[in-house]
Order: structure tokens, then C-alpha cells, then sequence
């Protein structure tokens, strides 16, 4: 399949804007993490709840911020201390990744009507790098979930954490999306990078015979 630069122009706009607002809704909606307790409510309060990179919502979509769960506790396990560096670790990765993603944009926006190779091959490599944050900030995120739960069944035992529905929401499938899309934006940019490079390089040969065409004698 020969690619053009204007397909490649409607991939990578299309892409790119998918990229980012699925990874814009996934950092501002709140299921990433669902808890479901409905296996084990005897009565009419649900304790299920889900959450997201901010806060944990209940059923009633009645939110509350994170907090540091250790905070009454004077000197931290070290499960508990890469607990909370993980916590710290994703809050920053995931909002870089939409800074890296829109800077990336306008970067492309500018490269594809300048027609600039080695601007067009920056952006590639930029989104690429976004992706990668990206997608360091989604197994980040799981990483904690599971040291979360395992510091939970520490702490209250296998017995109070029976029927209980434990999975992840929609908001980290979004993210996951957004990475994948991200990432294939980044490739058909450096396609693109390619293609203007042959462009370039052909049309510098092209002038390159006529000039030496013209300085022959008649």
C-alpha cells in the first residue's frame, strides 16, 4: 500500500484527536477501580464503590478525595511507602502524557502544512515518548492496585474481603485506548517524516540533473 501524505495527514488527525480525548476522559472520570459488594449487603446501604485517579465514588456518585490511607501512622512498612510512591508515580505520568499529547499536536498540525522533515520526524518521536508514559502510568496504576489490595488483606484478613467484585472500570480501558492510539499516531508521523525525506530527496536530485543539464556546452 503506497501512502500519501494526505492519508497519512487524515490518519494522524483522526488518531490523534481519538488519543486524546479518550486519555482526557479517562484521567477526569472516576472507574478506573470498581468495588462490588452486592454479594455480601445484607441490608439497604451499599458499600460498593468506584474509583478514580483523584477521589472514590460510592453508588449514590457521592465522591471524596484521596487521602493518604496510612496518614495516622508514624513510620510506613516499605510496602506501604511504594504504595504511596506509586500513587504519586501515576498522578504525574498520566497528566504529563495529555501535556506531551497536545504539545505533540500542534507540533503536527505545524509539520504537516510545512511539509518538514525533520519536524515531522521530532513529532513522531515526541508522541512516541507519550505513549510510553502513557502506558508506564496505566501498569503504574495496576501495580498499586495490587499492592493496594495486598496491603488490604494484610491488614484485615482473606475473611473480610470474601465476595467482594474487584475490577477494573472503563476509565483504564480509555487510557489503554488512548496509548495504543497515541502510539500509532507517532508511527504514521515518522511515516510521514519517510515519505517527505524520499520527496525532498528526489526533488533535490531532479534539480541536481538540471543544473547539470544547463551547464552542459551546446
Amino acid at each position: 500500500m503506497k501512502f500519501t501524505l494526505s492519508v497519512l495527514a487524515v490518519f494522524v488527525a483522526s488518531f490523534g484527536v481519538i488519543s486524546f480525548v479518550c486519555l482526557v476522559l479517562a484521567i477526569g472520570t472516576d472507574f478506573w477501580y470498581i468495588i462490588d459488594t452486592s454479594k455480601r449487603e445484607n441490608n439497604s446501604v451499599s458499600l460498593s464503590s468506584h474509583s478514580g485517579l483523584w477521589r472514590t465514588c460510592n453508588v449514590d456518585n457521592q465522591c471524596w478525595p484521596f487521602v493518604n490511607p496510612f496518614r495516622n501512622r508514624r513510620n510506613f512498612t516499605d510496602s506501604q511507602r511504594q504504595i504511596l510512591n506509586m500513587q504519586g508515580a501515576f498522578i504525574v505520568l498520566l497528566p504529563l502524557s495529555v501535556i506531551v499529547l497536545f504539545i505533540g499536536g500542534m507540533l503536527g498540525v505545524i509539520s504537516m502544512l510545512a511539509k518538514a522533515h525533520l519536524l515531522l520526524l521530532a513529532t513522531g518521536a515526541l508522541l512516541l515518548c507519550g505513549a510510553v508514559i502513557t502506558l508506564t502510568g496505566i501498569c503504574v496504576y495496576v501495580a498499586y492496585s495490587a499492592a493496594a489490595f495486598e496491603e488490604a488483606v494484610c491488614l484485615s484478613g482473606h475473611q473480610a474481603l470474601q465476595d467482594i467484585g474487584i475490577s477494573f472500570g472503563w476509565s483504564l480501558v480509555l487510557a489503554a485506548l488512548s496509548s495504543v492510539t497515541e502510539l500509532l499516531t507517532a508511527v504514521a508521523f515518522l511515516l510521514a517524516s519517510a515519505r517527505v525525506g524520499q520527496l525532498t530527496q528526489r526533488q533535490e536530485e531532479v534539480y541536481a540533473g538540471e543544473r547539470e543539464t544547463l551547464g552542459k556546452p551546446d
